[in-house]
C-alpha cells in the first residue's frame, strides 16, 4: 500500500475538514517523535493506515457520529479514541487505560495536539465507577476476546448505547460464544460490518452491539475475572 494512496484517503475523508486533517498530522508526528509512544507502529505513513484510517472507519456507524459521550476501552497509544475525538469535536471522549505510562503518554499527546475534548481515565475498566451506565458508545480495538470486551463494555453503556468492536477474520464459533455472552449482559448484536479503512485492507470488520436492557447488577465482576472466567466460554 503506497503512501500516496493513504494520503489521498485522508484528504478525501468525508468527515474531516482541513483543520482536522492538520491536527491528525500533528498526532502522527508526535507519535513518531516520542520514544515512549506505546506502539510498535510509529512511522507516520504506516501509522496513518493502521491507526488513523482504521479508527476513522467507525464514522460509518451512525451511533458513533451522533454520540455525545464515548469511551475508548484500553486506549493504549490513543486509537481509535484520539482520531475519533478529532473527527467529533463536540463529543466528550474518554480514553480509558490502566497502565500509568500509557496514561501519561495519552495526556501528553492530547495536550500537544490540542485534542481538548478527550480526557484520560487512568484506571482498570472494572473499577471506573464514574463511567457506569454513562456512555453512548464504547469502542474496543485489539483489546481482548469478544466475550471479554462485551463484559467490559456493557456496564459502561446506557440502555440503548452501542459497542463497536474492531475484529479481523470472522469465525462462527467465536461469534456464537459472543452471542451467548451478550445475552447474559443485556447486549444484542446488531450487525457485523465488513469495512475497508485503507487501500489494501483485508478481513476487517466492525462488530456492532446495542445495550438492549439493563446489565445485571453482578457486573462488572472484580478485576481480572472476565479474562480468567470468560462468559459463555
Amino acid at each position: 500500500m503506497g503512501a500516496t494512496e493513504s494520503r489521498a484517503a485522508l484528504a478525501g475523508h468525508d468527515w474531516l475538514d482541513a483543520g482536522q486533517r492538520e491536527q491528525i498530522e500533528r498526532v502522527l508526528a508526535t507519535i513518531a517523535a516520542d520514544a515512549h509512544a506505546p506502539t510498535t507502529v510509529r512511522d507516520p505513513e504506516q501509522a496513518l493506515d493502521v491507526h488513523v484510517l482504521d479508527a476513522l472507519v467507525a464514522l460509518e456507524i451512525e451511533a458513533v457520529r451522533m454520540a455525545r459521550r464515548i469511551v475508548d476501552i484500553g486506549s493504549g497509544a490513543g486509537f481509535p479514541g484520539v482520531a475519533l475525538a478529532i473527527a467529533l469535536p463536540q463529543t466528550e471522549l474518554w480514553l480509558l487505560e490502566s497502565q500509568r505510562r500509557k496514561c501519561e503518554f495519552l495526556a501528553r499527546l492530547c495536550t500537544t495536539c490540542g485534542v481538548a475534548n478527550a480526557r484520560v481515565a487512568c484506571t482498570r475498566v472494572e473499577e471506573w465507577s464514574a463511567g457506569a451506565c454513562n456512555n453512548d458508545v464504547a469502542l474496543a480495538r485489539a483489546l481482548a476476546p469478544q466475550p471479554v470486551v462485551l463484559e467490559y463494555a456493557a456496564p459502561l453503556l446506557r440502555v440503548g448505547g452501542t459497542l463497536v468492536d474492531w475484529r479481523g477474520r470472522r469465525g462462527p464459533e467465536v461469534e456464537s460464544a459472543s452471542g451467548r455472552a451478550a445475552s447474559l449482559l443485556g447486549m444484542r448484536r446488531m450487525e457485523v460490518r465488513q469495512v475497508h479503512p485503507f487501500p489494501g485492507a483485508r478481513d476487517r470488520h466492525l462488530h456492532v452491539f446495542v445495550k438492549a436492557g439493563e446489565t445485571p447488577a453482578r457486573f462488572p465482576r472484580r478485576a481480572g475475572m472476565a479474562h480468567k472466567r470468560p462468559l459463555a466460554g
